[in-house]
């Protein structure tokens, strides 16, 4: 966890899985927005979500790479609400310790200057990081498993149907979602 002098005021947090379409959260604005250095990807083993310890499934992360890029939605939490908010938030992406909170600087798609915001980000020295995935094996993981929180592929079918309703292209995720589709 990033110290509490860290953490951005206002408080935006940085969306761009689960997130997008179930912040967890009031919204008081959101806006699209690219992180620089990171990508989106199927790269955490999920045991507690979307899969268990003896059947894992996968979640999305940002993966730290050099030249890459990844857009989501910066997500403004309601003024009066960080403390709460931040809690829950914590309580939801820290679970296993995978996840690394950030305070990371966000481009958004709109004519405002940069904003900074909360992620969460890989831990790729996790056990949980399984980074090398070919996107079949993803589908194979995806299609089979069930956590707390629903069948992966639940996860995966309302990420991708959300980043193409707000216009955010994501090969891997369309592939993924296409192909689990049938």
């Amino acid at each position: 966890m990033i110290p509490d002098s860290e953490i951005p005021d206002p408080l935006w947090v940085f969306g761009y899985g689960s997130l997008l379409w179930n912040p967890g959260f009031a919204v008081a604005e959101s806006v699209v927005a690219r992180l620089d250095g990171y990508h989106r990807a199927f790269c955490m083993s999920s045991i507690h979500h979307r899969g268990t310890v003896e059947d894992p499934g996968l979640v999305l992360a940002l993966d730290e790479v050099e030249g890459a890029f990844c857009q989501g939605v910066a997500l403004r939490v309601t003024p009066g609400e960080e403390a709460p908010v931040l809690a829950a938030l914590r309580e939801r992406e820290l679970v296993s310790s995978a996840y690394l909170e950030r305070g990371v600087m966000l481009q958004p798609a709109d004519s405002r200057p940069p904003l900074r915001a909360l992620a969460y980000v890989i831990d790729p020295d996790h056990e949980q990081y399984c980074g090398a995935l070919t996107l079949e094996r993803q589908a194979e993981i995806i299609s089979a498993a069930v956590g707390g929180r629903g069948p992966n592929t639940e996860y995966l079918f309302n990420t991708a149907d959300h980043l193409t309703e707000i216009g955010i292209a994501d090969a891997d995720l369309t592939w993924l979602a296409n192909r689990l589709r049938g």
